[in-house]
């Protein structure tokens, strides 16, 4: 049995991931796959609210975490915002939905479409990336990408960022955007140069602000791509036994995916944070694997 938040299966897969990188037959292919194999799903479930985590653990015999990490990471010192900013996750989410066929209000309204706008995305790594590429083909008059390191220590695909500039996309690099322009709507985002000074303990060149180097971006739509973080599960879940990091992911036996309590497994971004689908796929696996012998020898117990 999965649960599910949202009315579809596949959370980033299917709504976070754009359809000209993961075409959405596919996954809707897949899910019908897992449907006929036995698998029921629970859709429009939010844990912890529709049903409690405890309820889960009472009602199966293991239970496999695998939330991802949707909690978006916010600007510093950015102050009151104006409308015209959106999260990246709210923008590819109406994006797919109308690509779905969907009644999308918000993107029908133009609040999440980027036609005819000029749009400026805050980011540097693959989400960043697919919402520009989004943006261009919604037809959008401009689309900006700001990242306040240089090209070589981009966090995103180089190949992406190609891709991205043959489309169209202008990357402005050593740019951080500190504030926004506009009284209801937003019409820039305010900028501070920077340059890269001594590294930081990773290795990684610090960004500094050059001094007296502001300026302004003009923009009509601000897509904010800083990354993600987990959301406090076991507050949400009432479940303050459940074991996380300092960073809040949860922690689990590398080897086995399990945690702490017992028949409770997690994996994905949930435990890594933010990374890639091919990861959660292997950690699915190695947890699937775990499971079965931990079903088993709790049958075999049984038995005796």
């Amino acid at each position: 049995t999965v649960y599910d938040r949202y009315d579809r299966a596949g959370g980033l897969m299917t709504y976070g991931i754009p359809g000209f990188k993961l075409e959405k037959p596919v996954i809707m292919q897949r899910i019908e796959q897992l449907e006929a194999g036995g698998v029921q799903f629970v859709l429009n479930c939010n844990v912890g609210e529709d049903i409690s985590f405890a309820a889960i653990r009472g009602q199966h015999d293991a239970v496999l975490i695998a939330t991802g990490v949707y909690k978006s990471r916010e600007l510093e010192r950015a102050g009151a915002a104006p409308g015209g900013i959106e999260r990246a996750l709210d923008y590819l989410t109406a994006s797919n939905r109308q690509c779905f066929g969907d009644e999308v209000p918000e993107f029908d309204s133009g609040a999440l479409n980027a036609a005819g706008k000029r749009v400026v995305v805050i980011g540097g790594g693959d989400t960043a990336m697919d919402c520009v590429r989004t943006a261009i083909r919604q037809g959008a008059r401009s689309v900006k990408c700001l990242y306040r390191r240089d090209r070589a220590n981009m966090p995103g695909s180089q190949r992406e960022v190609l891709n991205a500039e043959e489309e169209g996309v202008e990357f402005v690099w050593q740019a951080a955007p500190v504030g926004f322009i506009g009284d209801e709507v937003v019409t820039g985002v305010q900028v501070q140069r920077m340059r890269l000074g001594a590294p930081d303990v990773t290795g990684r060149r610090a960004p500094e602000v050059i001094e007296g180097a502001d300026y302004v971006e003009e923009a009509e739509l601000v897509i904010k791509a800083l990354g993600f973080a987990p959301e406090d599960l076991p507050a949400l879940w009432n479940a303050p036994e459940l074991p996380v990091t300092r960073w809040g992911t949860i922690r689990t036996n590398a080897a086995t995916h399990a945690t702490d309590l017992p028949g409770v497994y997690a994996v994905g971004d949930i435990v890594r944070g933010a990374s890639l689908v091919v990861w959660a796929i292997r950690d699915g696996r190695e947890a699937a694997d775990a499971i079965l012998e931990y079903v088993s020898q709790a049958e075999a117990v049984a038995a005796e």
